[in-house]
């Protein structure tokens, strides 16, 4: 998958949240590194281990993962020769000892996850290991008994010691009276008595230090010299003991080094599965049916990172079709249905489990491309529509049965001519790859292609007509439309302008548009040139001067219909469709019935390949008559133009093949 596509749907932050539940460093760094699997086989096995996972904790269980504290240090040292201290070999008996209760945990769940305890099975346990380390060290410290050496030393250091306190006790006991305060200090490592200035000649002994004042010297008694050199060699004695014993030990770990690498990896694991399964149990997630086939089929879905706060969404596609258009108003839920999509492929081809119904059904595909957000970049002069091109390009490079493509806005950000053409050529062209696609769009024509083109879908986003509030709820199988008009009006635009709107969208921008703007704009007369000055018509009456304006040269070749003045012919009156005309629509490419006749805004309903569709009059030309197509009176129309479910309610036995369309007639008598 390539970067762009997580940047868009928003894969890092599941990644990051996914992290967020584990306790170690390396499931961590696994939740971090998790990546969309395209081997339907181990994505199955990955989400049977999420759901066993889940169904281990979903009753409060508490699954005893180390913690790996240290390990990460541990793990980077071993075997580089480095001496392990006190502190490295507590924090691995602990992991060692974390590790047997694990173990002996998961055996006692190898029924109801046995997947899962199949991993814990293959740790291994390393009791000498943890015996040793027990033996040598407690509490951070090496025992007396690590080896007989220390014991014999430490013995010595015990005696010494307590000399060494009943000789102070003697000189505290001596010096009192010229004691600063009966307090026995240290400095440099040795043991002095804080003598007032004046009487430091008084006890016998060196100088070490003195105080910031001047007013107080630390002695060391010449009584004690002795001792304590003899304990300073004692020290020396203990710490090479100690060095010697930290080197058994670190050689003894090194010669685990397999088995420890082998529980570290394992923990890893099961703590980057059981944090999938913590993130699944936050979002009620669910396993679903892995397909090749391109068919995903979805109850209740939702968007993991929106929560309880999404209407739950109903989906479907690769079955009867493969490629789904959706429609509907602003803000209205359509964007958000296409991430929904594609996060929840991301997230399930990861092993995870997914926020939807049960029974649910999803595709698996080697490649996920989105076409999402405007995509405009000042620093590469990039525009709205240029950026698009730029996605569609790279998409179609890529297209084929195996690939998901999720587009926002088609035909956006350019001239909705153009751009509607170019949109339904790449929809064919990622369709005849086999690609599946979910697209939204405003445009009518990219509506009406998909309900009369095999293998294509409309959808649309529900709407509140009464209140005007979107409702995103996904409906499959019905085309939907933007409500500009209803929303411009309910956020304060005037109704006149609103009525002038739907005149010309149900009239297209035409010259009788401008014509009728024109009669209500101040006219521009045009500047004489020069042949209409060398003919002034002296001898013709009104009416032939007028006819004469109309037919002038001047008038003819300028081709600027706002530049002709009154008289001018207006445009011949558009064709007039009848029920049972054999229309053709050129952007469809496709011919079909008139079946309904023109309703307020110019719309006409067509029989297109069993289907019913609005299409506006502009975008048809008469084909064949209804005249032609039947001939006689003896036949009703109503009838012939039924459809097909009714058709099979009557029986109607004739049937009558004209260019490939099939008509049901009634039996002759």
């Amino acid at each position: 998958m390539n970067e762009n596509t997580m940047n868009t749907l928003g894969y890092h932050q599941i990644q990051n949240n996914v992290a967020s539940c584990a306790l170690s460093y390396l499931g961590k760094r696994y939740a971090k590194e998790m990546k969309p699997m395209v081997d339907p086989g181990l994505i199955q096995m990955r989400l049977a281990e999420t759901e066993e996972a889940f169904a281990l904790i979903r009753y409060g269980a508490s699954v005893p993962i180390p913690s790996l504290d240290g390990m990460e240090t541990i793990m980077d040292l071993l075997g580089t020769g480095y001496l392990f201290s006190e502190r490295d070999f507590t924090q691995l008996a602990q992991f060692l000892r974390s590790c047997a209760q694990l173990m002996k945990y998961m055996e006692g769940k190898s029924e109801a996850a046995p997947t899962v305890s199949r991993y814990a099975s293959s740790m291994m346990r390393m009791e000498s290991l943890l015996s040793e380390i027990e033996r040598c060290i407690y509490s951070g410290r090496i025992q007396d008994q690590a080896s007989k050496e220390l014991t014999r030393i430490r013995k010595k250091m015990t005696v010494n010691e307590e000399r060494m306190k009943r000789k102070l006790d003697s000189l505290v006991s001596k010096h009192r009276s010229i004691m600063q305060e009966n307090v026995i200090s240290q400095r440099g490592g040795r043991t002095v008595l804080p003598i007032k200035k004046e009487f430091r000649k008084q006890v016998k002994g060196s100088v070490l230090d003195e105080s910031g004042s001047g007013q107080t010297v630390y002695i060391e008694p010449a009584e004690l010299v002795g001792l304590q050199m003899e304990l300073a060699s004692l020290q020396a004695e203990e710490s090479r003991e100690e060095m010697k014993i930290l080197g058994d030990l670190t050689s003894l770990a090194e010669s685990y080094n397999r088995e420890i690498a082998l529980n570290t990896e394992t923990v890893g694991i099961l703590d980057f599965l059981f944090a999938k399964a913590k993130y699944a149990a936050t979002m009620d997630g669910r396993t679903v049916q892995v397909n090749t086939s391109g068919r995903i089929t979805l109850q209740q879905a939702r968007h993991p990172l929106m929560g309880a706060s999404m209407i739950p969404l109903d989906f479907a596609i690769g079955r009867d079709y493969s490629s789904l258009i959706i429609t509907g108003p602003n803000t209205g839920g359509k964007t958000v249905a296409l991430k929904t999509l594609g996060l929840l492929t991301l997230m399930m081809q990861s092993g995870l489990l997914v926020p939807v119904g049960e029974g649910g059904e999803m595709a698996v595909y080697h490649e996920v491309a989105v076409d999402i957000g405007d995509g405009q970049s000042l620093e590469q002069a990039l525009s709205t529509f240029s950026a698009h091109i730029r996605n569609m390009i790279g998409i179609l490079e890529q297209a084929n049965s195996f690939t998901l493509v999720l587009i926002d806005e088609m035909a956006s950000g350019t001239d909705p001519g153009e751009g509607v053409g170019l949109s339904i050529a790449m929809l064919e062209e990622l369709h005849s790859r086999g690609a599946t696609v979910v697209a939204t769009t405003h445009f009518g024509e990219i509506k009406h292609f998909a309900a009369a083109a095999r293998g294509f879908e409309n959808a649309r986003m529900e709407f509140d007509t009464a209140t005007l509030q979107p409702l995103y709820r996904l409906r499959i199988g019905e085309a939907g439309e933007s409500y500009a008009y209803s929303i411009a009006l309910k956020l304060g635009m005037p109704q006149r302008i609103i009525d002038r709107s739907q005149s010309i969208s149900d009239q297209g921008i035409s010259k009788s548009t401008i014509n009728s703007m024109s009669s209500i704009m101040p006219v521009v007369k045009p500047i004489p040139t020069e042949s209409s000055v060398l003919e002034p018509f002296p001898n013709f009456t009104a009416a032939q001067k007028t006819e004469k304006k109309v037919h002038s040269p001047a008038a003819t070749k300028s081709g600027n219909p706002s530049l002709q003045v009154e008289g001018t012919k207006s445009d011949p009156p558009a064709k007039k469709f009848r029920k049972g005309d054999r229309v053709y629509a050129a952007y469809l490419n496709q011919s079909g019935i008139v079946c309904d006749v023109e309703d307020s805004r110019g719309n006409i309903g067509v029989m297109l390949r069993g289907r019913k569709v609005k299409i506006h009059k502009k975008r048809l030309t008469l084909h064949i008559s209804a005249d032609e197509l039947y001939p006689g009176d003896d036949y009703d129309l109503d009838i012939v133009l039924e459809t097909k479910e009714n058709r099979k309610k009557r029986k109607l036995m004739g049937r009558k093949h004209v260019e490939g369309l099939t008509i049901e007639l009634p039996p002759e008598e």
